[in-house]
């Protein structure tokens, strides 16, 4: 590798560098919103994957000829992944709320 060539690559990493130490906002604004804020989103995220598997296996049933069969079976096994997912989270903070309340002070 050339001289020229490693300057552009190394000017390239540093105005990378410099465009992630700028993005740090997303992340701000996730920390601030908490716990609760982030639960919510989930079951909203888990939610919105359920209604958009269902509707489009209506289409499906309903003779829509933009809906493929694979996509409806990809979309209803993430909706079912998600809500395992959300299922196993419940179980987890029920579990350790019970830990917690039956901790002797």
């Amino acid at each position: 590798m050339s001289t020229p060539a490693i300057h552009a690559a190394l000017q390239q990493m540093q105005s990378l560098s410099a465009q992630a130490a700028n993005t740090t906002a997303p992340q701000a604004a996730a920390g601030q919103g908490g716990f609760a804020a982030e639960l919510a989103n989930s079951i909203q995220r888990i939610n919105r994957l359920q209604q958009s598997a269902n509707a489009k296996a209506s289409a499906f049933q309903a003779g829509d000829p933009n809906v493929a069969l694979n996509d409806v079976m990809v979309d209803m096994q993430k909706a079912s992944v998600a809500f395992q997912m959300g299922l196993q989270v419940r179980n987890r903070l029920v579990s350790a709320y019970r830990d917690v309340m039956n901790m002797q002070v």
